[in-house]
């Protein structure tokens, strides 16, 4: 989402390269950089006002700090103003002393708010909280049955009582059966429309009135831009909400509704939605998206994502195969699985430090390699997965290979031969050795794994070309997360 905006940004820290201090001279161009940059992501014109003014006398007092150049300097204000105007910090759900907590969803039609219920109700239960989930859309038709169907994938119950019932009834008694029959946690999907109305707003304030919620979240359309912070504003105005949550911040808007959302509603955003899957919701925490626009990375959430995937004792049990190259085909498809369930290459890359600068791309190139990976290893028979030295010293299970996986026997070859050079490669850091250039690669470039990177690099190079890593002190005691 935010591709445009950091491009944008890094041409404003280019303004201040070569400099040997900030002044009020030289910080101008930057400043209008950051500017265009801001309106151009659409952010909200007051907010943008506010935030170049407070970027400009903070960067202008600024000491100079031995070893740091300017435009370092001035990312690091930037990137605390950032995180100043989303909130400072994560807003945690709602928790009643006394169970149930209720949590009311609102929303206009079309923002995805009963799928944000459905992430919201899964994202509690992997915290171990018990939820119900209340069915009031009686309008909008299949509204029910979406939310039943959902309900059923993530095994959650629903409570509904059909189409002909009153909205404001069917709450009240959600809630009594979720107090009685021990649910800590019962969150009412209701109706949206295609814009704000009387009736939607009256209907809402009955349900609220009725049933006095813990948390009123507003479901936002993040590709909305400005108009997504004023929407947010106008439904805290006329019934009060304790935060909002922005769907779709995996599109191509530009991102301004999560940087005006808390400054012009005054409210908290307090999820985000990333993706169409029903694991797709995270916690807002403005300093990682902070970091995530100045193209950073975001190790918190990228550790986070593979914990939800990964047992730390198979990671474990991984990484003593790995260093002592007993990993085999079975278990680097395992690892690919693993990486397909947290999520597309793309958005895992960009969380990444130094990884924002790959382009779209050497990222579909990446995930065509990957498949092509996965294609071929699906061919083999199990032993063949266990043993790539058979597959290495016969041609004839190659072209098997080859003609069942819809390649050619070259690539089945340069797949095993690459395998085999990364396992020696692993080996040699269990053992204390260093780390050799990285291969040509299975996956498809020696500049980048998985990306296409040139063949011809003689290591792993980041964004600067420093060259590939130190060699790893060998401590086997260290947890890990498998070859993620």
């Amino acid at each position: 989402m935010f591709d445009a905006l950091a491009d944008r940004l890094e041409s404003a820290w280019k303004k201040l390269r070569g400099q040997d201090k900030i002044s009020q001279s030289n910080i101008q161009d930057a400043l209008r950089e950051v500017r265009r940059a801001l309106l151009e992501a659409d952010v909200n014109l007051q907010v943008v006002k506010d935030f170049i003014s407070e970027v400009e006398v903070k960067a202008q007092g600024a000491e100079v700090i031995s070893g740091i150049r300017p435009e370092q300097q001035f990312i690091k204000i930037v990137h605390d103003e950032l995180v100043l105007v989303m909130g400072e910090e994560n807003v945690p759900l709602a928790q009643a002393s006394v169970s149930p907590t209720i949590v009311l969803m609102a929303g206009l039609q079309g923002t995805g708010k009963t799928t944000a219920t459905a992430k919201l109700a899964l994202h509690l239960r992997k915290l171990e909280r018990k939820c119900m989930l209340v069915a009031t859309d009686v309008y909008r038709p299949a509204a029910i049955d979406q939310l039943i169907t959902l309900g059923k994938q993530i095994d959650v119950p629903v409570f509904d009582m059909g189409s002909d019932a009153n909205p404001v009834e069917i709450a009240r008694l959600g809630v009594e059966r979720a107090r009685s029959e021990g649910f800590d946690t019962v969150i009412i999907d209701t109706a949206g429309r295609l814009q704000i109305d009387e009736d939607m707003m009256a209907e809402l304030a009955r349900i609220k009135e009725t049933v006095k919620p813990h948390e009123t979240l507003l479901v936002v359309d993040a590709m909305t831009g400005q108009e997504a912070a004023t929407l947010t504003r106008t439904f805290h105005d006329q019934i009060g909400i304790t935060g909002a949550i922005l769907t779709k911040m995996d599109g191509d808007s530009r991102g301004g509704a999560a940087l005006s959302v808390r400054r012009i509603s005054g409210q908290p955003i307090k999820f985000i939605g990333v993706g169409e899957k029903v694991e797709a919701l995270q916690p807002f925490y403005p300093d990682r998206m902070a970091s995530r626009i100045l193209g950073m990375g975001d190790v918190l959430t990228l550790v986070e994502k593979a914990q939800d995937e990964i047992d730390l004792a198979d990671a474990e049990k991984m990484q003593e195969k790995i260093l002592t190259a007993k990993f085999d085909f079975t278990d680097f498809l395992k690892q690919l699985r693993l990486l397909k369930n947290m999520g597309s290459l793309g958005g895992i890359m960009k969380l990444i430090p130094g990884m924002n600068k790959l382009s779209d791309d050497q990222l579909k190139q990446g995930e065509t390699q990957l498949k092509r990976c996965e294609a071929m290893i699906n061919s083999m028979t199990p032993q063949e997965r266990r043993d790539p030295d058979l597959l290495a010293s016969s041609p004839n299970r190659r072209k098997r290979i080859a003609k069942g996986s819809g390649y050619k026997e070259p690539d089945v070859s340069k797949l095993v031969s690459d395998f085999q050079r990364m396992r020696g490669m692993m080996q040699q850091m269990g053992q204390g050795g260093g780390i050799p250039g990285m291969p040509g690669g299975m996956f498809g470039g020696g500049g980048n794994p998985s990306l296409g990177g040139n063949r011809q690099a003689p290591g792993w190079r980041g964004q600067s070309g420093a060259a590939t890593a130190k060699k790893p002190k060998k401590d086997k005691k260290k947890k890990g997360f498998g070859t993620l």
